[in-house]
Order: structure tokens, then C-alpha cells, then sequence
């Protein structure tokens, strides 16, 4: 009968200590990964949805101004709106185009009130025909 010694027997079984190490140290590598990969999804994941509701913010105040804005010259207009239980703030700057019954709006929108400083969220470019003048017999002149 053969018999094994008992240090082999020992030697042969289990994990050393050094393959253990290595074995947590790619495990932490790979976990920290995760974590950073997680992390940047949430904040993409936030950030988009700040612009989405920017943007309905920038479409509804481009609507207000066709609605009631004065379009009879270009300029600028400011205005505020809640949306999402937040408060957004815009700027739309109103310019002629080469075509002469165009207007351009061009709505910048963002969160803070402060123009200088504003953190736009987005913009939003919109063409609106410029409205026409009436003559004295309830039509429109020339």
C-alpha cells in the first residue's frame, strides 16, 4: 500500500494565498467598472430627461408667442414656465429672414434666471409667416 505524505495531500488542495489576491484583485477591477458604468447611464439618463422637458418648455413658449407675442418687429422676448415642478426660464430672439413674411424665433431655454450665467438646456428654432396687415375693407393689403 502506498501511502502520500501528508504535506503533499495539503499542497494539492484549495487556493493559495497569492491566486486568492489575484483572483479579488480582478474582481475589484471589474466591479469598479460596473459601478462607473451605472453611475454615467443615471446621469445620461437625467440629463436627457432635462432636455426632453426643455425642449416642450422651448415648443409651448413658441406656440405662446404665435398665440399673443408681438410680431409686428423684431426683438427679443423673456418669459418663465413650470414644468415638472421645476421653473425654466427663455429667451427667444425674433429676426427677420430673407424672405420678407418670415420671421425666424430662435428660444434658448434653461434653469437659471440670470442670462449671462444661464445653463441652456436647449434651443429651438421655429418659422413663423409675419402677420398680415388689413386694409380698411376687412382684407388683407398688399
Amino acid at each position: 500500500m502506498i501511502r502520500r505524505s501528508r504535506a503533499s495531500h495539503y499542497k494539492n488542495s484549495g487556493f493559495t494565498l497569492i491566486e486568492v489576491l489575484i483572483a479579488l484583485g480582478i474582481l475589484t477591477i471589474a466591479l469598479g467598472a460596473l459601478v462607473k458604468g451605472l453611475a454615467q447611464n443615471t446621469r445620461n439618463a437625467a440629463y436627457l430627461q432635462d432636455r426632453m422637458i426643455a425642449h416642450w418648455v422651448a415648443a409651448n413658449a413658441v406656440t405662446e408667442i404665435r398665440l399673443g407675442g408681438d410680431l409686428s418687429s423684431p426683438g427679443t422676448e423673456e418669459g418663465n414656465a413650470i414644468m415638472a415642478e421645476r421653473e425654466w426660464y427663455w429667451t427667444a430672439k425674433i429676426t427677420e429672414t430673407e424672405d420678407e413674411g418670415i420671421w425666424r424665433i430662435e428660444l434658448a431655454v434653461g434653469e437659471d434666471d440670470d442670462t449671462e450665467d444661464r445653463s441652456l438646456m436647449g434651443t429651438l428654432v421655429s418659422y413663423l409667416g409675419k402677420p398680415l396687415e388689413m386694409d380698411g375693407n376687412g382684407g388683407a393689403g398688399p
